[in-house]
């Protein structure tokens, strides 16, 4: 039997940024619809004009091209489409299964009050049906004084079921559903018309979505067998958590995409991380390209428990990530940046592949390049930081000063054509060999003064990318501020 090619849909609503659980959302829809096979529409759900920004569709869609989902067809705008859910809320009408509504909302809301002050019981108000208690004439009467009105679906007794993939079976009494409008006073359709309608047309087969729909999806299936179409399958992710357990917000952090992107991530650790919310592939310490990700995933394996978003996580697969690029493919990366760009200019391509080979390993995210650009390549240092009382929590401020000047002297002894990480540290061990002291009682304050930090890459290979004169001046730099005992840092512009 041949089984139809499925059809998912990626439905964002251009009323905000792409948020990263919208982006799981879309990411899933994608690795199913290609591992199946089939295609993917991208549907943009701008019914809400007043809300709606052609900006944030934009930026939606240049989001999901960053990340590399590639849609097969859109971007659709429902905003071009009134006309047809207004022709479906008229047939409804016409075949009894919608009526129209001429209360107010401050009507309905002042016999809301009132049935709640009646019955404590009521936990929600629901539409109390008076408008479907109206007469033919009577509509035709309010119609003719043009008094404004909405469409309502027509709840009918019984129970609505559907499957979904994730939670199994679900159902709900009729009763506990309220007859909701599908079309405005002002003619736009309400989420739940376009949406089944657009499935419809579309022929869309699957629908994977986050599970703060369900509730929808029972009136959404009610409407779809008014319409005597079939509904599509359903599997309703679990919602994103933040780290205390609620759901993931701005105040724990980045949420939308591209605040990720300017805050330094990689396609390709987004990507692979939200791969392992609620679902993980062979390896979790893995990169994953979007192609392995489409081989591996099955909808099955997709937990419906909720994932808690865990930065430390990311930071630790962007980290593998710029592993894993070339310097080239990073340099290209930070050039995107036309402010980096004006400022590194001046410095060869080649210092600034070297520059991005040495501190890569250290990097998590593309920002933090920047700051040692500043360090090694325009030498700005703070020397006046707290870094430096970590230092002297080992060694006093005449050891320090000493200890860089007996290295000062050794390499200045080294030919300035033979100034490499091989030679440096011989030249070091060599002095503190001679000298009774411990390698490290050389290498902390040399890092210190090399770098203004009590961190780096291998302090050989640092000293090797400065070379012989960078290396000696920064040193003196530094001795002359700690004898000085200056508040401000001396000569921090190159020269």
């Amino acid at each position: 039997m041949n089984v139809p090619m499925p059809i998912v849909r990626f439905a964002p609503s251009p009323t905000g940024h792409l948020h990263i659980g919208g982006v799981r959302t879309a990411l899933f829809n994608y690795l199913f619809a290609k591992n199946q096979k089939g295609k993917l529409i991208l549907r943009i759900e701008d019914t809400d004009i007043s809300r709606s920004s052609q900006k944030m569709a934009e930026e939606i869609l240049t989001g999901l091209q960053w990340l590399g989902i590639q849609w097969d067809k859109g971007p659709i705008y429902q905003s071009d489409h009134f006309a047809r859910y207004k022709e479906i809320a008229l047939q409804l009408l016409e075949q009894n299964k919608a009526y129209r509504c001429f209360c107010t909302p401050e009507e309905i809301d002042t016999r809301r009050k009132i049935t709640g002050t009646k019955d404590k019981t009521q936990q929600v108000y629901k539409y109390d049906r008076q408008c479907l208690q109206l007469s033919p004439g009577q509509i035709k009467e309010k119609l003719e004084q043009k008094i404004p009105h909405v469409i309502r679906f027509l709840i009918l007794n019984g129970t609505t079921y559907f499957k979904d993939r994730l939670h199994k079976d679900m159902k709900v009494d009729n009763d506990q559903l309220e007859d909701f409008v599908i079309l405005k006073s002002d003619n736009s359709p309400t989420y739940h018309l376009s949406v089944v309608v657009d499935d419809s047309d579309m022929a869309i087969t699957d629908v994977i979505r986050g599970d703060d729909h369900i509730s929808n999806t029972f009136k959404q299936v009610l409407l779809f067998r008014a319409l005597e179409k079939k509904p599509p399958k359903y599997a309703h992710l679990p919602l994103i958590l933040g780290p205390d357990r609620k759901k993931l917000s701005k105040r724990h952090g980045e949420t939308s995409v591209m605040e990720f992107k300017r805050k330094g991530y990689l396609p390709d650790a987004i990507i692979t991380y939200l791969s392992q919310l609620s679902w993980l592939p062979a390896d979790s310490k893995k990169i994953f390209s979007i192609k392995e990700l489409v081989n591996q995933f099955k909808l099955s394996k997709v937990s419906k428990n909720s994932p808690v978003f865990d930065y430390e996580k990311l930071h630790f697969l962007n980290s593998r990530a710029i592993q894993q690029r070339s310097a080239n493919d990073l340099l290209h990366l930070l050039q995107e940046n036309d402010d980096f760009t004006g400022k590194y200019s001046i410095f060869p391509g080649q210092k600034q592949l070297a520059l991005i080979e040495l501190v890569k390993p250290r990097m998590k995210t593309l920002n933090q390049f920047e700051p040692k650009f500043d360090i090694y390549l325009t030498g700005k240092l703070n020397y006046n930081n707290p870094d430096l009382q970590k230092l002297k929590e080992n060694y006093s401020t005449p050891e320090i000063i000493k200890h860089l000047q007996l290295l000062l002297v050794h390499l200045g002894n080294i030919d300035i054509s033979d100034f490499n990480s091989t030679m440096v540290e011989q030249a070091l061990r060599e002095c503190a060999d001679k000298n009774r002291l411990k390698a490290g009682d050389l290498i902390h304050p040399a890092r210190f003064a090399l770098t203004s930090e009590t961190v780096s890459p291998s302090i050989f290979d640092v000293i090797a990318f400065l070379g012989k004169q960078e290396t000696c001046k920064r040193i003196n730099r530094c001795i002359g501020f700690l004898q000085h005992g200056q508040r401000e840092n001396p000569g921090n512009e190159r020269e």
